[in-house]
């Protein structure tokens, strides 16, 4: 009888530089951005401006006015930058809060209908 030799194909087991390699391109891609992102302009201003910021700009060039000014405007971009990491943090908590309720009833829902005798077919009436 002559045994059957398997030879593993995939990328993590028979070439083992790939994972390590992968991780050095992110890194590298990281660090070249990071030094790039922090280029400032031959004006003084950051390489890398928002789209809110270019969009004001060009209506303002065109001559249009705001019609609102803000309520607080912060004293640096760091402040802004935290104070819209914590409104997109609080955000995401509530949508995860929120998911994870309507998951946990369609569980008990389902554990419900598993518990008692009736059939599947029966509609469900949510009292909540």
């Amino acid at each position: 009888m002559s045994e059957a030799v398997h030879h593993d194909t995939s990328l993590t087991n028979s070439k083992k530089w790939v994972t390590p390699l992968l991780l050095v391109l992110v890194v590298v891609i990281f660090v070249i951005s990071m030094v790039f992102g922090s280029r400032h302009t031959a004006s003084g201003e950051e390489g890398f401006g928002g789209t809110d910021d270019a969009a004001a700009e060009a209506a303002e060039k065109a001559g249009a006015k705001p019609w609102i000014q803000p309520i607080f405007e912060p004293n640096s971009g760091e402040v802004e930058s935290g104070l819209f990491a914590l409104q997109a943090a609080l955000g995401a908590g509530i949508a995860g809060f929120a998911l994870g309720r309507m998951s946990g009833r369609h569980k008990a829902r389902e554990e419900a209908m598993k518990a008692s005798d009736l059939p599947s077919t029966m509609p469900l009436v949510d009292h909540s």
